[in-house]
């Protein structure tokens, strides 16, 4: 496969070492910057720029061009990319078979996790990494879901964790069920009866968590389908904030069961839903390019493994 991906310009150009040209040119597609790659690379600087125009060279292409906030790949680099990817991932994971070491990995994975997944996944993650491989690096941002997913696919982040309903129109990223989750809402029964009927849910002002300010879940889809309309008084981008402003107002949180049914106490109150909501997939998701990729496989099962004692 990496025979083909040279093939696709003139051969007269190619010299065997050229071969090790090809994991730089996959770092600056997915770092998009110089500086990033180089890091990435463990190289110089210098080394990825006089590699990049060695490859621009061989492919008769600037591959990559300057633009506002980086670089960004051409009509032909983007033709590489996948096959690209693919061949890299399968090369690797041919030698990882035999030398793959969880203590002595060294990768540094990029995961987007909301609050939520960071709260039920990241404490024991981080503990058994720290144990079985020290030298693994995360890196943690909270993208919305069309910025993750997007991200996945330019390769800025290496995996998503958490609710994505739209995935099966996204053919080159591939996910696994960690667990399925419900909805329930959380109140402060002060300002009002201690059960929500649907009138008294739509009578309150919500609290919306979402990082994305156009973000319609859920919740408001399932309302919409009813001809009901709940009205968002405050919108949030962490879901930890949002217990305590639900106490001594008449706010409702509505939100994962697991993150808020131990909160009930006092004059908060966790309930069911007024409405019927389906359980939704709460899934770990990556680019394909990445499937047989043993580090990334053996951080996945980990994943899996630690949400398995979440259900």
């Amino acid at each position: 496969m990496i025979f083909n991906i040279l093939a696709m310009h003139d051969s007269n150009n190619i010299h065997p070492s050229d071969l090790g040209l090809l994991p730089v040119l996959e770092a600056l597609l997915e770092e998009r910057h110089v500086s990033r790659a180089a890091l990435r690379l463990n190289r110089s600087q210098p080394a990825v720029s006089h590699a990049l125009a060695r490859l621009r060279d061989i492919f008769d292409d600037p591959l990559l061009v300057r633009a506002e906030g980086g670089l960004q790949p051409t009509a032909r680099a983007l033709q590489l990319a996948e096959p690209l990817g693919e061949a890299l991932a399968l090369m690797r994971s041919l030698v990882n078979q035999t030398s793959f070491d969880m203590e002595q990995c060294n990768s540094h994975f990029r995961l987007s996790l909301s609050d939520y997944g960071a709260a039920i996944l990241l404490p024991a993650l981080v503990s058994r990494l720290r144990k079985s491989a020290p030298s693994v690096d995360l890196s943690i941002v909270s993208y919305g879901r069309e910025r993750a997913l997007a991200a996945l696919l330019d390769g800025e982040i290496d995996m998503a964790i958490g609710v994505y309903p739209k995935l099966e129109h996204l053919r080159d990223l591939k996910n696994v069920v960690l667990f399925e989750e419900t909805f329930a809402c959380l109140f402060d029964h002060s300002a009002g009866s201690k059960a929500l009927s649907l009138k008294d849910y739509l009578a309150r002002p919500h609290i919306r968590v979402s990082v994305a300010l156009q973000d319609n879940s859920e919740v408001d889809e399932a309302l919409s389908r009813l001809g009901h309309k709940r009205r968002i008084a405050v919108q949030i981008p962490h879901w930890s904030a949002a217990p305590d402003l639900v106490r001594e107002s008449d706010l409702v949180l509505t939100a994962a069961s697991r993150s808020i049914e131990g909160l009930s106490g006092g004059s908060l109150q966790c309930g069911e839903l007024p409405f019927q909501l389906n359980k939704f997939p709460f899934v770990q998701t990556w680019h394909r390019r990445r499937e047989k990729d043993a580090a990334h496989r053996w951080l996945r099962e980990e994943i899996a493994a630690i949400a398995v004692k979440q259900i």
